[in-house]
């Protein structure tokens, strides 16, 4: 993947030498300086949720959500383990509220919890991929704050469409799960 971006990088730097090279330098360093106001503003952000959720954490919050959501997490991801659970719904907590680098510390640690130590991806390790690459986004933060760093009048417009879509995507990407898991069963029954 580094490499991928250098090259792109590269040849950006060669497009531009070529059309307008007098701007070569001052475009360079526009654009370091917006990197690093976005960077700046998005780190704001995140010190806030991250925050939250440590607070959530502290306060036990997060094993009382862990207990609401265990019948749903039991059901979707077969697992009976409650710190496994608990990491679970922690992970899926913090990507609904649009906090995908916050949740990858929990989602990482609930991968291996999940890990059976087979050297391949089981079911519920499967599922955990796919609620959140899919994942339902009540409050998409990070894109909210996305808008209003870039001067959005109203950046919280989409909220409703982003909730709508993520929804309908996470369905699917469950309900793709089960049933080639269980095609996957059949197959292997046969």
């Amino acid at each position: 993947m580094n490499i991928f971006w250098l090259i792109m990088m590269l040849s950006s730097i060669l497009v531009l030498l070529i059309t307008n090279p007098s701007a070569v330098l001052s475009e360079m360093l526009a654009a370091s300086e917006d990197a690093l106001e976005l960077c700046i503003q998005l780190c704001a952000v995140y010190c806030v949720w991250l925050g939250i959720i440590e607070l959530i954490e502290i306060s036990g919050l997060g094993e009382k959500l862990a207990k609401l959501l265990r019948p749903l997490i039991k059901k979707i991801f077969k697992v009976d383990d409650i710190e496994t659970q608990k990491l679970i719904a922690m992970n899926v907590s913090a990507n609904m509220l649009g906090l995908g680098n916050a949740a990858t510390p929990l989602g990482i640690k609930a991968m291996q919890a999940l890990d059976d130590k087979s050297g391949k991806a089981n079911f519920a390790m499967i599922m955990l991929i796919v609620v959140n690459a899919t994942s339902i986004q009540l409050l998409p933060t990070t894109v909210i704050g996305l808008r209003a760093s870039a001067g959005s009048t109203n950046p919280t417009d989409i909220i409703l469409p982003t909730l709508i879509v993520t929804f309908c995507t996470t369905i699917i990407g469950i309900t793709l799960v089960h049933i080639i898991n269980k095609i996957i069963k059949r197959k292997k029954k046969a």
